[in-house]
C-alpha cells in the first residue's frame, strides 16, 4: 500500500507523540510505503526550523531517515486544485504521482475533498484505524 503524508503529519510526529508518530514507526516496519517529494520534505524541514528551532544536526538526521524508510517522488504534473493554499497542491501531485491508496493529513483543505485521483484523504486517526482493520 503506497501512502503519502502531508508535512503537518510528519511534523506532529516528530514532535510529539500520538498517533502520527505512531503512523511514522509503522512505516518504519513496512506495514506501507510511504510516498516523499522534494516540495514535502522541504516543507517539512522548514517548519522543524522556523516554528520548532531543531537544530542543524537534527535537520540532517531527520532529511536521511526520511530518505531511508519514503519512496523519492518526483511529481510528473503541476496541479491548481486547492486555491486557499498552493502547498497543498504539491501534496497532491505527489499522491497522484506515486499512485497512492491513501494521503494522510490534518489539513482541512486537503480533508474536505475527501478523495483525490484514487487516494482516500484521511486524517491520521482514521488511516490508523484503517490499518488496524487490515
Amino acid at each position: 500500500m503506497r501512502v503519502t503524508f502531508d508535512s503537518n503529519v510528519y511534523v506532529s510526529g516528530l514532535n510529539y507523540s500520538g498517533v502520527s508518530s505512531r503512523l511514522s514507526e509503522w512505516a518504519t516496519l513496512g506495514l506501507f510505503r510511504l510516498q516523499l517529494s522534494a516540495e514535502i520534505l522541504d516543507e517539512t524541514v522548514r517548519v522543524l526550523v522556523d516554528k520548532f528551532h531543531w537544530p542543524n544536526e537534527d535537520i540532517m538526521e531527520v532529511r536521511a531517515v526520511l530518505n531511508s524508510i519514503t519512496d523519492h517522488v518526483v511529481p510528473h504534473v503541476r496541479l491548481d486544485v486547492v486555491e486557499r493554499d498552493p502547498d497543498d497542491n504539491r501534496v497532491l501531485e505527489c499522491s497522484q504521482s506515486s499512485g497512492s491508496d491513501y494521503l494522510v493529513t490534518g489539513d482541512k483543505d486537503l480533508l474536505d475533498l475527501n478523495q483525490y485521483t484514487g487516494a482516500r484523504i484521511l486524517p491520521p486517526t482514521e488511516f490508523l484505524a484503517v490499518l488496524q482493520t487490515r
